[in-house]
């Protein structure tokens, strides 16, 4: 398995959904997947059709994920996929990724993974029972100058971290979208499908993993103030939060969707007591190093003065940008690395570099922490994740 493409499946991301094509893409971008097989749409005609656009052999073109999972068990195990990425909307997450986790396929799941903590420690026993590996797309960890905060931190550059600000600001949602019936409106700021957050599920959970990826540190407590701005709105279009940290750290984090001229301004501050880091998603191959006493310096991309992670996680040379797909591929190519060496346990997400369950899991904690904080008199939460057992 070391050399051969693997077999992906995938379930959801057809006509229509913006996703789907960024997976297909990030996962075939190195040669280490190749979709197979699918289930694209939640009607079978829909998905039949949406099934042929993408190429997908009539044999594999599924009309639902329970005839996927059917149909691939049925065929021998050097013809299955070997992986199956599951990118429908929230509320159908914890069905099939169990039911494939179970069967004993690999897993790749958005985010954010399930509705509820109890289903995230199922998810998570599901996964040690069955040696498979898990990941879930927290796609902004796999960008190069990503990883190199994170090494930086991690050696000491910058001294003990004592302040982190995370920013996660979208314009697109400022208006009610979802009555024009648009499809990705529609299920996000719909309750029974998002789940009980919207901004703060949506793309909040996004700011918590970079925070967590590129600081290392564990969330002790919050306190948090949740909005919803547009009338009618059924779920928060707007989150700020104070963060502390075991440690001592202390944070802000913000996510709105009502930030009128934002487009996808994710952008994360890191201070420590000798220096400090900036990164933007929207000028994604730039980190700015703050050294205390000396000029700001700008690291770049690609360039051989980066650490090992940053390198490997680059394929172009210094000056040719890189970018969201690059860095959706390198959560692929880490993850498919792993299921071609045959890793196994909830361990093996961090050694090789991909979100896994346990991440997952943790995003779920921390929606529900913060849905709690928001609603509470008290003002300070215990936002402190425990594994599953």
């Amino acid at each position: 398995m070391s050399e051969r493409t693997l077999r992906l499946g995938m379930v959801g991301g057809g006509q229509g959904a913006f996703i789907g094509a960024v997976h297909r893409t990030a996962a075939a971008l190195d040669g280490v997947f190749l979709i197979t097989a699918g289930a694209l749409s939640s009607t079978p005609e829909r998905s039949r059709a949406s099934g042929t656009a993408v190429g997908l052999p009539d044999d594999r073109n599924y009309p639902d994920w329970r005839a996927m999972l059917d149909g691939e068990l049925r065929l021998p195990r050097d013809s299955r996929i070997d992986a199956v990425a599951i990118v429908t909307p929230n509320d159908t997450h914890f069905e099939i990724a169990r039911a494939f986790t179970q069967a004993g396929f690999h897993v790749l799941c958005d985010k954010p993974l399930v509705h509820t903590s109890a289903q995230a420690a199922e998810l998570v026993r599901s996964v040690r029972s069955a040696g498979t590996l898990f990941a879930v797309s927290y796609n902004y960890s796999g960008y190069p100058l990503v990883k190199q905060a994170r090494e930086l931190i991690a050696a000491g550059a910058i001294g003990r971290v004592r302040r982190v600000s995370v920013e996660y600001h979208q314009g697109w949602l400022a208006a009610n979208l979802e009555q024009s019936g648009q499809k990705q409106a529609a299920w996000r700021t719909d309750p029974a499908r998002s789940g009980a957050a919207g901004a703060l599920g949506d793309i909040g959970s996004h700011a918590e993993q970079l925070v967590a990826y590129v600081t290392g540190l564990e969330l002790e407590s919050i306190c948090v103030d949740l909005s919803t701005f547009v009338p009618g709105r059924r779920v928060d279009d707007d989150a700020g939060m104070l963060l502390r940290f075991v440690g001592g750290a202390r944070g802000a984090l913000t996510a709105s969707q009502v930030c009128v001229g934002c487009e996808n301004d994710l952008r994360l501050r890191v201070w420590g007591e000798t220096g400090g880091l900036d990164w933007r998603q929207e000028q994604p191959n730039e980190l700015h190093l703050a050294t205390l006493g000396e000029p700001e310096r700008v690291l770049r991309r690609g360039n051989d003065y980066l650490g090992p992670a940053a390198r490997s996680a680059t394929r172009l040379p210094p000056g040719h940008p890189e970018a969201f797909f690059e860095a959706f591929a390198n959560v692929y190519r880490a993850f498919g690395a792993a299921i071609r060496v045959g890793a196994t346990g909830l361990e093996a997400a961090a050694q090789h570099d991909f979100p896994g369950i346990l991440d997952g899991a943790r995003g779920v904690h921390f929606i529900e922490t913060a849905l709690a904080s928001a609603r509470s008199d008290v003002r300070w939460t215990d936002a402190r994740f425990r594994p599953p057992a």
